[in-house]
């Protein structure tokens, strides 16, 4: 993931920070627990293909 690009991003539900996770290919967000997939270097960055990220998930 390019960090000039993730410096720009923010998440879609709460416009906070997002982080990279590079183990599952996604972007997290530690606001709003959502995790947004990447695909083919894409950020998916729709809330519908979002998903919840669980409590002991680290962001």
């Amino acid at each position: 993931m390019d960090n000039a690009l993730l410096e720009i991003l923010a998440c879609p539900a709460c416009k906070g920070s997002l982080v990279y996770l590079k183990a599952k290919q996604e972007l997290g967000c530690k606001g709003c627990r959502l995790a947004y997939p990447v695909r083919d270097d894409i950020p998916v960055m729709l809330t519908e293909e979002a998903r919840e990220m669980a409590s002991d998930e680290e962001v």
